[in-house]
């Protein structure tokens, strides 16, 4: 029984490869397929380049191809000031527990000038508050992040979407019968 099976299907197989190339009709009405996966991997490495692999793979005309415009400044405007903060914030925070520091092992003397008009709790108090602000510009900076590539992602699946005006969805008022009103439903689909 196996080398009837393993006779049949080295036939097969044999077969299938004997063929003439020229013989295979070749039809030429394949869709480009635009994937999703590589818009959001895309946009995981570089901020907003899944929405411009996007922006250039839609059709001429097609609603939303004008995204980009608005989108990329948005975009990195929101992570771009995200990241200032949270440098920003990292490095007063450091700096600031440093002067704490330095005031406990000194007996309250100064380091900066700056932070002069503080006492040692003022001091362990804006050390504590530039932390909270550096958590939460952290927070902020992954959502932005994320809501980016979530974009990306969406947005790549409506690229091959048919938005044309034969296809629709109604829903209107109907009368029914004099006393009675009721809600139409009408579905125009393509032709």
């Amino acid at each position: 029984m196996k080398s009837i099976l393993i006779f049949v299907f080295s036939g097969c197989t044999l077969l299938s490869l004997s063929q003439k190339k020229d013989s295979i009709p070749v039809v030429d009405d394949s869709i480009y397929y635009h994937s999703p996966k590589k818009a959001v991997l895309l946009s995981v490495i570089i901020p907003v380049s899944g929405q411009v692999f996007n922006h250039f793979h839609f059709e001429k005309g097609q609603k939303g191809r004008n995204n980009i415009y608005w989108k990329l400044p948005l975009f990195y405007s929101a992570i771009g000031y995200t990241a200032f903060s949270l440098i920003n914030n990292q490095n007063i925070q450091k700096e600031l527990k440093k002067e704490y520091n330095y005031r406990i092992n000194n007996n309250g003397q100064i380091l900066n000038e700056e932070w002069v008009n503080y006492d040692t709790q003022g001091v362990l108090s804006l050390t504590k508050d530039y932390e909270s602000k550096r958590d939460l510009s952290i927070l902020v900076f992954g959502a932005a992040y994320l809501i980016q590539i979530i974009d990306a992602g969406i947005e790549a699946h409506f690229v091959n979407f048919d938005i044309s005006q034969d296809l629709s969805l109604q829903l209107r008022p109907k009368l029914l019968s004099q006393n009675t009103v009721g809600l139409g439903l009408k579905l125009n689909f393509k032709n």
